[in-house]
């Protein structure tokens, strides 16, 4: 699922401990992040456009299958 942080949260990605992306990111369908949801820390968002996308972020998606 893609999600960003809700206005005026951080949220940090367990296992890394890194911040959330503020444009969002695609998460797993686990309980932390369905919790997060639950809570209104972070919600759910449509992917930008590559051109509107940090390079960082682009470089931490998976890869298309086939591409």
């Amino acid at each position: 699922m893609f999600v960003k942080p809700a206005q005026g949260r951080s949220v940090r990605c367990p296992g890394t401990m890194r911040l959330l992306n503020a444009a969002g990111e695609n998460v797993p369908d686990t309980s932390f992040w369905l919790r997060a949801l639950a809570r209104g820390d972070v919600q759910k968002a449509t992917p930008q456009t590559s051109q509107n996308v940090p390079a960082a972020t682009l470089a931490a998606a998976p890869a298309e299958k086939g591409a």
